[in-house]
């Protein structure tokens, strides 16, 4: 009797086991988690690959930079040349400013739109 209770017992437990596996297993494999799957595994490669790209670029930049170093010491050009101020124009004369020269060259034009002309 007891052998045959401790079978029956040991085949519901294997059946409940199997039965939850195989539910387990059919709820990873619907399309809404396979799509969800996919889409993080997705998401980790594109990570990876970033990560990857930029460590390739810092590498590439540095090298560059050292590059650039040697030849400027080989042809002798690393001192860099100094460039003239850029030239600045008067948009509007302003007769208020202290830079004002009476009979300058520039011509100058009312912008009063409440003056005739």
């Amino acid at each position: 009797m007891f052998r045959r209770t401790f079978w029956f017992s040991t085949g519901v437990a294997a059946g409940v086991w199997a039965t939850t596996k195989v539910n387990r297993k059919l709820r990873q494999l619907t399309p809404e988690n396979l799509a969800v799957g996919a889409a993080n595994k997705a998401l980790e490669a594109g990570h990876r690959i970033k990560d990857r790209a930029v460590g390739f670029a810092l590498d590439v930049r540095d090298n560059m930079a050292r590059r650039e170093e040697e030849l400027g010491e080989a042809l002798g050009i690393n001192a860099a040349p100094e460039l003239p101020a850029p030239r600045r124009y008067a948009a509007i004369e302003n007769r208020n400013n202290p830079k004002y020269v009476e009979g300058s060259t520039y011509q100058t034009y009312s912008y009063n739109r409440n003056e005739d002309h």
